[in-house]
């Protein structure tokens, strides 16, 4: 009898976790049936391009998910996702978590602090302190689950044989998830962010095994959030294989002349990054000023890739930025500006569309600089050098009841405190010492390359293509246990 399994794929990252890599091929190889659950919207779109026998395509009902979420108990789910977001223990480095708790004091008033957040701080020191106060809260959660239920029907009619989420419970999938448990069902979460185990840390249901990245990650979900050691598979990042194998990698003629950038000038990149905490703009005014100064050892020019959260309506300061790059890209005739490509419905500029323009523009950058993002470890993959930039501006967003926080002192969030003691790269504060390390990386493109390949192998361990299949090996142990 062959297995069948659902695949919760909310999100662009579990596009391409799961599509664009070897790990549903290899699975329906092996005779495994597989649903894949993915935005309402887009969900045809998605099946047209991925179709395959063996595969079937049903939708999230995400919109259902929310509705369920803002309507019923909404103030009690929410200061239990508030409790899960922070609630990882002291075992690990909580950073990353601490900055949401004042993140959230901000951004709410005085009722809501003294009747809210003051009794939750009390109740994050006893979750960070105690195991048993964090699988009690995975517990209560359950209780939380629509009526009736929004997959009763697909779990009726596929009977699945294990559910794969993307996240561990962290998003909307909560509820798929929690219903897995009714049903008896295995469940097991595929960690496709690089910060996720640190930044989300208490699971959103009881949950059965995971496959992360490293070992890195998963001390992370061992220590952080209790999980089996037994039950966590380092598998790799099956997403990054295509980097390896270059399969979407453009000629470096092709590229160039896809954005009407010069062969004669060296690259400089900038992959917007952290739009939530603070502005990206100093730092891209910064390398726009530099790129046509000549204060830079080579003649250069400078490709922007904009993040997705520049696309969203709201809050309307990200979409400002937006046009005030944009606006340099007018001003500055060597500067360039890239948007990712957008998806629709709930995926948004998340899709997983354009690895193409990803791939390419990493790999004929000569210096990529960002503000700790994932592309760290991707540009690594590449072996182009990499300069995080924390310039910041005085105030942050300057709005009231919206968080700001100096990228300066993201620098101990437990990925970034990674990429810094590892040496992969350099970090600039200021236009002057960004002048300084891109001049570094100009004169001398191999400075750091062993750092970053000692980098990406302590990051996601699997460097020769084959994390896909491995990823894809566990899963049908799991299967056939």
């Amino acid at each position: 009898m062959s297995k069948k399994i659902f695949i919760s794929a909310d999100h662009g990252t579990a596009i391409i976790y799961f599509l664009q890599s070897d790990v549903v091929p290899t699975l329906l190889d092996a005779g495994v049936e597989i649903v894949i659950l993915t935005d309402d919207e887009t969900k045809d779109r998605i099946a047209q391009r991925f179709a395959r026998p063996g595969l079937t395509f049903e939708g999230l009902r995400l919109t259902e998910a929310n509705k369920y979420a803002n309507t019923y108990r909404p103030r009690i789910q929410w200061l239990l996702t508030y409790l899960r977001r922070v609630g990882g223990s002291w075992r690990i480095n909580t950073e990353a978590m601490d900055s949401h708790i004042w993140e959230v004091w901000v951004e709410n008033g005085w009722k809501f602090r003294l009747g809210i957040w003051i009794p939750a701080a009390l109740a994050i020191l006893v979750l960070r302190t105690f195991s048993f106060s964090r699988n009690f809260l995975v517990r209560t959660q359950n209780r939380f689950i629509p009526r009736p239920n929004l997959y009763a029907d697909l779990f009726a009619s596929h009977r699945p044989d294990l559910v794969i989420a993307s996240t561990a419970g962290w998003r909307l999938d909560r509820y798929l998830l929690r219903e897995a448990g009714l049903h008896r069902v295995p469940t097991m979460v595929a960690i496709v962010g690089w910060d996720n185990p640190s930044s989300y840390a208490i699971r959103g249901a009881p949950m059965d095994y995971a496959t992360c990245w490293s070992q890195l990650q998963k001390d992370e979900l061992v220590y952080g959030s209790d999980w089996k050691p037994e039950r966590v598979h380092i598998g790799g990042i099956p997403s990054y294989d295509g980097y390896f194998r270059k399969e979407w990698q453009l000629p470096k003629e092709d590229y160039f002349k896809l954005h009407n950038l010069d062969p004669n000038r060296k690259l400089i990149s900038y992959a917007c990054s952290f739009v939530h905490f603070a502005p990206n703009y100093p730092n891209v005014e910064a390398l726009a000023k530099l790129v046509s100064s000549g204060a830079l050892v080579e003649s250069s020019q400078l490709l922007i890739r904009l993040h997705p959260s520049h696309f969203q309506d709201k809050p309307k300061i990200f979409a400002d930025e937006r046009e005030r790059i944009f606006a340099l890209e007018k001003q500055y005739p060597n500067v360039h500006v890239v948007k990712p490509v957008a998806l629709g419905g709930s995926l948004g500029y998340y899709g997983g569309e354009d690895m193409d323009e990803k791939s390419s523009m990493m790999a004929h950058s000569d210096v990529l600089v960002t503000v700790y993002s994932t592309m760290v470890v991707e540009t690594a993959v590449h072996d182009t050098p990499i300069v995080a930039a924390v310039i910041d501006v005085p105030g942050g967003w300057n709005k009231p009841k919206k968080y700001s926080l100096s990228l300066k002192k993201i620098g101990n969030w437990p990925t970034h405190k990674r990429f810094r003691d590892a040496k992969a790269g350099r970090v600039a504060s200021n236009a002057k010492e960004l002048c300084e390390v891109l001049n570094l990386y100009l004169r001398n493109p191999s400075l750091d390359a062993a750092e970053r390949r000692k980098f990406i192998e302590d990051e996601i361990t699997f460097t020769d293509a084959t994390s896909g299949k491995r990823t894809a090996g566990y899963i049908l142990k799991i299967l056939n246990s």
